[in-house]
């Protein structure tokens, strides 16, 4: 014989399968071909970026700066009186005394075309780092806005497991105030309903915080295409790292190739040092002006530096330049060490939360769920009361939530290391052949 308070809410308990069942269909609403996949973010967020458009310009301007730094120094005039009396007779007279000249010439310094080549290479090698800067910002760009996708497409799956809560919670009360009226129910009960309901709406009101957040994080990347529905969740379950080749692969990553740009261009500074013990040469060729009564005449010169401190100036500047050398190199084989460790540390900690997902999945959400089924039988045969049905539907919420969670947890964890370095497939682009030539 059922239970009289169930045998009154047979009608609402029957809405409620109705309402579950139709949960169940919801997602095939989303499904339209206008719903935003993760591959189509990522690459409106490229396309949108600004920070690649600037660093394309700082490309431009020192591949400029590369050019001009190869030319010799612009030519020097020069203009000036000789030799102008300033006193006696021929006191300020430019044409009285033999020896005042009007002057003109002009002096040029012959920089040594190795010096020039340098320079030319060390703008090269500061555009190839602007370059693969550019590379760190587009994988940048891609993750965290997989990472901004993955919040709030999880934050949604949540939210719906709390509104399900939440009709089912609405729908027990209307079956406890219907029993409390007939005298089948105790006032209890419906409190015991009530306070279910309070707290499913704290956590969705909670739940709505986390997913504004999450829209307006994802809207920062591609703007008003936040708002459109998003499409299923990538596949999870493979990355494109191989844990067994990960110093390999990891050297190529974007940030070891910037320090390899800056471990070249301190190279190509030490390289200059060298040349600069040798010195340049300026040359000059004048025209001076004499009075009529006299002859013009014409001046060449050279101009020689004389390093004759070269051991505390030109030896110092190069030694200098290879301590910074050897700081390069220490710096980028310590942040690979850096990076391999995190990696493998991420790896871990992602094959662990698919792991437990998976458990949850296998055991402990089957288990919860027959929890909820035998305490909803005890409670049609009046063996277990309308509190204990509560707990045990809401220990299934918080196990589907906790298994939602790990879910977001091991995307999150897979969108970090599926996009230490771009994806072609979403840029469109040669990013990682780049990458890999300027290695």
């Amino acid at each position: 014989m059922s239970h009289p308070f169930y045998s009154s809410c047979r009608p609402v308990l029957a809405c409620l399968l109705i309402l579950v069942a139709g949960a169940s269909h919801a997602p095939a609403v989303f499904a339209a071909d206008s719903a935003l996949t993760l591959a189509d973010a990522q690459r409106r967020a490229v396309e949108r970026s600004r920070q690649l458009v600037a660093q394309d310009y700082a490309v431009s301007a020192l591949r400029d700066m590369a050019v001009a730094a190869g030319q010799l120094p612009d030519p020097i005039l020069k203009a000036g009186i000789d030799n102008l009396p300033v006193n006696g007779q021929d006191r300020l007279s430019l044409t009285s005394d033999f020896m005042t000249m009007r002057r003109v010439g002009v002096s040029q310094e012959i920089t040594r075309s190795d010096k020039r080549q340098l320079r030319t290479r060390r703008y090269e090698r500061e555009a190839d780092k602007a370059a693969a800067e550019k590379v760190v910002t587009m994988a940048a760009i891609e993750r965290d806005t997989a990472l901004a996708w993955l919040d709030r497409y999880y934050t949604e799956q949540m939210l719906a497991v709390l509104d399900e809560q939440a009709a089912q919670a609405r729908l027990e009360i209307q079956a406890a105030e219907a029993a409390y009226r007939g005298g089948r129910g105790s006032q209890a009960d419906l409190y015991v309903a009530r306070s279910a309901l309070a707290g499913v709406e704290d956590r969705g009101s909670e739940m709505q915080r986390r997913l504004l957040n999450a829209r307006t994080t994802l809207a920062r990347w591609i703007g008003n295409a936040a708002d459109q529905p998003l499409a299923g969740t990538p596949a999870t379950g493979a990355i494109r790292l191989d844990p067994a080749a990960l110093d390999t692969q990891l050297a190529h990553h974007p940030q070891i190739g910037v320090l390899a740009r800056q471990q070249d261009i301190v190279e190509t500074d030490a390289r200059l040092a060298e040349a600069n013990k040798k010195s340049d040469w300026s040359v000059e060729l004048a025209y001076q002006q004499r009075g009529p009564a006299y002859s013009n005449m014409i001046s060449v010169g050279v101009s020689i530096p004389f390093q004759f401190d070269r051991k505390n100036r030109q030896d110092r500047e190069l030694s200098a330049k290879l301590a910074l050398v050897e700081q390069a190199k220490a710096e980028r084989e310590e942040m690979l060490r850096e990076h391999i460790a995190e990696t493998r540390n991420m790896i871990n900690e992602w094959q662990n939360t698919r792991e437990r997902q998976a458990r949850y999945e296998r055991e402990l959400l089957p288990l919860a769920r027959d929890r909820s089924q035998a305490t909803l039988a005890g409670y049609r045969g009046g063996k277990a009361t309308l509190v204990e049905l509560l707990a045990a539907r809401r220990s299934e919420i918080d196990v589907r939530l906790q298994s939602l969670q790990l879910q977001m947890d091991a995307a999150r964890l897979w969108a970090q290391l599926n996009y230490l370095t771009p994806d072609d497939a979403v840029t469109g682009s040669p990013a990682m052949e780049m990458n890999k030539d300027m290695q």
